[in-house]
């Protein structure tokens, strides 16, 4: 933190065996408990610790710790740092501690089983592990794989909720879609639903009109007077008999 100094007990060891300032001067300068800077004060704590110098370091001016021994209530002031320390970003696997190591298989079966998108590497990342252990428990060939039960990286302690959403939002978006996944139906343009063909469609237009009935056969007006004309001279003879 910016308004902590370097290495607070070491600076407190020091502060306490150098200079005649009160416990709660030196416990406010390094954060600290005014119990525990009387505690290395009488050796029951820091044992082992060498002190650090902060008017070597530059985080405090010896006119600085010289006020503060005259005044009893006055706070010392921490210097601003003449080097700057850039911020190294960490690589590789993260760090476990050792009193959660052995839930680490536990956490990469339930991201496994949870998140089944999570490459390799994220989720090395989220609990600090190595590829032959995921692969290992994706396989179910890890030695304690009979004894392993999931359980969620989060409540175990080995990384926080934003980093596991982080990691799983990254890799949701780079998941290719699935080769059974159905199109996704969308509305038609406005000029193909207002074309002639949309709106016949939509009005059964499109049916096919009733076939016209078959024109009526002309009629033959020569054989019908050759069939009358035969019709008369059959009466006329039947005329003659009867006379």
């Amino acid at each position: 933190m910016a308004n902590t100094p370097l290495m607070p007990k070491a600076t407190a060891v020091w502060l306490v065996d150098n200079t005649a300032l009160s416990f709660t001067q030196i416990a406010s300068f390094c954060k600290l408990h005014p119990l525990e800077v009387k505690a290395i004060a009488d050796g029951d704590a820091a044992q082992g610790i060498k002190g650090l110098d902060p008017i070597l370091t530059g985080q405090l001016t010896r006119e600085e710790v010289e006020r503060a021994q005259k005044d009893p209530n006055y706070q010392l002031k921490l210097q601003g740092s003449k080097v700057v320390v850039p911020e190294t970003k960490r690589k590789g696997p993260r760090y476990t501690p050792v009193s959660r190591r052995q839930d680490r298989p536990n956490a990469i079966l339930w991201l496994v089983r949870n998140h089944p998108e999570l490459k390799d590497s994220q989720i090395m990342r989220l609990v600090g592990t190595t590829k032959p252990t995921i692969a290992a428990i994706r396989d179910r060939t890890h030695w304690n794989s009979a004894n392993l039960t999931p359980a969620d990286p989060v409540t175990l302690g080995l990384c926080s909720q934003l980093e596991l959403d982080m990691e799983v939002e990254k890799a949701a978006k780079n998941a290719p879609l699935p080769s059974h996944a159905e199109p996704t139906e969308t509305l038609m343009p406005v000029e193909e639903s207002t074309s002639e063909e949309a709106l016949a469609a939509a009005f059964n237009l499109t049916s096919p009109a009733p076939k016209p009935q078959a024109a009526e056969e002309e009629i033959d007006a020569d054989a019908v007077f050759a069939k009358l004309n035969s019709l008369k001279d059959s009466d006329s003879a039947s005329d003659d008999e009867t006379r």
